[in-house]
């Protein structure tokens, strides 16, 4: 596989082809830019495409510029939104970047990352400097985005400062002097503007690439923690391990194309199941390590196949000695709420002590330990606190 063809794999769009052609006959190392607000500080495998993407340029011999947007960050990126969100404070920024970054580098090689916060030039704009770099940009180009537009057309607010955004984000890749900037395909309007910035700047415009946003385990919509549908980095590497297994066969190839190098031809040649053991095992071992890949899957082995349980299984002690179902669930982490649990219970996803829960009205007795069972991956066994 020639070096455009490993750089076009899985994605979008490259805009444009040929700058990228002649900027690679250079024969240089380029500047690949991407920036991440730590708006969460939590990520999943949705946010790994981007990151897969950055690490198969690592191993092409490119530098990765991972931008920390802790000014942007307390701006609020728009992208998306149907109201203008919320700003973090300076505290939230810092702590979410730390434990951004550990999860980061679970993908990326921290040696070939060069790290830096937009904050260290972004602070030392003048109001002079950003009403000259705001004159760089119509109200009218800033409506083509289909978030600000559907909002103006709905009469929502759209605050000033959001529109500041995309400038800012962009700004940020003339300070870097970027090459490439690689982002999801939501992020498309706000990199397309970096490299109109650069133009205006006098410097080379940067290319874009693309990448889609990954589907959740439905297989429909896109990952989300929202939508329960996800699988986090810092998972159990045995949840890693089931919830890959649990993906259609569709989803599995593509998973495969987004998160990983193997050839798709070898995977269409294998079985099905024994290809998401693989994908499986690839997953967890890129997160923790070859040894728990192994005993994720002999864990999956033992639950599944043998009908078992996990040979060690979390204590949760509870201050009540009874409780609803639903509160139950929520308070063991079992669901992120009393309607969360509901609906676990509608869709008979719920047991206790082996027995299907039926009522969303059955009150758990707990001062007796019980086993909690939730899906086919998630057990708990639940007891009053002493």
């Amino acid at each position: 596989m020639s070096e455009l063809e490993q750089i076009k794999r899985g994605a979008v769009e490259l805009i444009p082809e040929d700058e990228l052609l002649a900027k690679l006959k250079k024969g240089k190392p380029l500047k690949i830019k991407w920036g991440a607000d730590p708006s969460a500080p939590d990520i999943h495998l949705g946010h790994t495409v981007v990151l897969h993407k950055l690490q198969q340029f690592q191993a092409l011999g490119h530098e990765i510029i991972f931008i920390i947007g802790d000014f942007t960050a307390r701006i609020g990126d728009p992208t998306g939104k149907s109201e203008t969100r919320k700003p973090l404070t300076e505290a939230e920024v810092a702590q979410n970047a730390k434990t951004y970054q550990d999860q980061v580098f679970k993908v990326l090689d921290r040696k070939k990352t060069k790290v830096v916060y937009n904050s260290h030039w972004l602070k030392k704009l003048t109001i002079e400097d950003t009403i000259k770099l705001a004159g760089k940009y119509t109200v009218a180009r800033m409506l083509e985005r289909d978030d600000f537009m559907n909002r103006f057309e709905k009469e929502r607010p759209i605050s000033i400062h959001e529109f500041l955004y995309p400038l800012i984000q962009g700004y940020d890749s003339v300070e870097i002097k970027a090459d490439v900037e690689v982002g999801g395909t939501d992020q498309k309007f706000n990199m397309l503007v970096g490299r109109e910035l650069q133009r205006e700047f006098g410097a080379a415009p940067q290319v874009i690439l693309t990448m889609p946003l990954l589907e959740g385990t439905d297989g429909v919509q896109k990952m989300s923690k929202s939508l329960n549908n996800y699988i986090g980095v810092t998972e159990p590497p045995a949840q890693i391990f089931g919830k890959t297994m649990s993906i259609s066969d569709p989803l599995m190839l593509r998973y495969y194309e987004l998160l990983t190098d193997r050839p798709l031809a070898e995977i269409r040649a294998m079985h099905p199941k024994e290809a998401k053991k693989l994908l499986a095992r690839t997953l967890v071992a890129r997160f923790y390590s070859e040894k728990e890949a192994i005993a994720a899957e002999e864990e999956f082995e033992t639950i599944f196949k043998s009908g078992g349980k996990p040979e060690e299984i979390e204590t949760v002690k509870l201050k009540n000695k009874s409780g609803n179902i639903l509160d139950v669930l929520t308070w063991t982490g079992l669901a992120k709420s009393r309607s969360d649990a509901k609906r676990l219970v509608q869709q008979g996803g719920v047991s206790i002590d082996n027995e299907p829960v039926s009522s969303e009205m059955m009150v758990v007795d707990l001062t007796k330990e019980h086993l909690l069972k939730v899906g086919k991956r998630r057990f708990l066994r639940v007891i009053t606190q002493a």
